[in-house]
């Protein structure tokens, strides 16, 4: 009897150990599912970005591309359960990252979404719209006749999703914190866009999705955010795609000399030139990060 006892115990760790859940706890990488650039295989490549992120047990999906079927033929063909998620981070609102949420909320509806405080994700029209009324109108010519709610929500596609809108840094699970940041920059003023960063033991490793507000803003909030100010790996889309040769340069002299980055793994918005001069001057710290590809955090 001692025996057989012994025998399923071994029997059940052994199934427990070879479980998904369990598998994910030591894979500790990120997978791109979705971009515009990536070596020959049956996936598809269209511009925008996704990453599934899987760290100390967690399964995170950051961003969902720009194209619903593109996205669930990649995620179908990658072996990804999209219904077996921790939570999903939507960088920001632009449709080449969050149109895939189409094909997401069909097969996980309620899976938590981290969002950034975006009218377009169904946060309220701003209450000072309102602030500036006048009385002296008849009612027919005032806003909700003169009595505007105090919560009114904007419209979104996906107004049954499970959103959580993130104003401020926020601990998402131990070592995962999300920060947010707003451009200043001309074509994006007031884009508000969401990062992730990792912790690890051997640093920050930090995950942008497009880095309209600059990826050295994103850096310093990230660095405020967090116990350490290490960046050892970045991930996603640094957005220099237009940008001019001189800011390319200047750019990437920043993350290496100033922040010392130790290995980049740019993708999406990056651009062409800044793959170049990245891979010129990294060597073999320079990742390779196109659609399909796994990499270990």
């Amino acid at each position: 009897m001692k025996l057989l006892w012994t025998a399923g115990l071994a029997l059940v760790s052994l199934l427990v150990f070879l479980s998904p859940r369990a598998e994910a706890s030591v894979a500790n990488r990120v997978t791109i599912l979705y971009d515009g650039f990536g070596k020959p295989s049956d996936l598809r490549k269209d511009w925008g970005f996704a990453a599934l992120i899987e760290y100390e047990g967690k399964r995170i999906l950051f961003d969902t591309g720009n194209n619903p079927e593109h996205f669930a033929h990649n995620v179908q063909r990658l072996g990804v359960d999209l219904t077996d998620l921790d939570f999903v981070v939507i960088s920001h609102r632009h449709g080449d990252h969050a149109s895939g949420l189409k094909h997401l909320l069909e097969v996980n509806p309620d899976v938590p979404i981290y969002v950034p405080a975006d009218e377009y994700f169904g946060g309220v029209t701003p209450p000072h719209f309102f602030e500036h009324g006048d009385a002296s109108l008849p009612p027919e010519m005032r806003y909700f006749d003169g009595h505007p709610p105090h919560d009114n929500p904007h419209g979104t596609p996906w107004r049954e999703a499970n959103f959580l809108r993130v104003t401020a840094p926020l601990e998402v699970a131990p070592g995962l914190r999300l920060i947010t940041t707003t451009s200043q920059k001309r074509g994006t003023m007031e884009l508000k866009e969401l990062s992730l960063v990792i912790e690890t033991p051997s640093g920050n490793v930090l995950v942008a999705g497009c880095s309209h507000p600059g990826i050295e803003p994103i850096l310093q909030e990230a660095a405020r955010s967090s116990s350490t100010s290490r960046f050892r790996m970045l991930f996603g889309g640094l957005h220099l795609v237009e940008a001019s040769d001189a800011e390319v340069q200047a750019t990437v002299s920043s993350l290496l000399d100033t922040w010392r980055i130790q290995e980049l793994a740019p993708g999406h918005c990056s651009g062409e030139r800044t793959f170049a001069l990245l891979r010129s001057r990294l060597g073999q710290r320079h990742v390779f990060a196109g659609v399909g590809t796994t990499i270990p955090l």
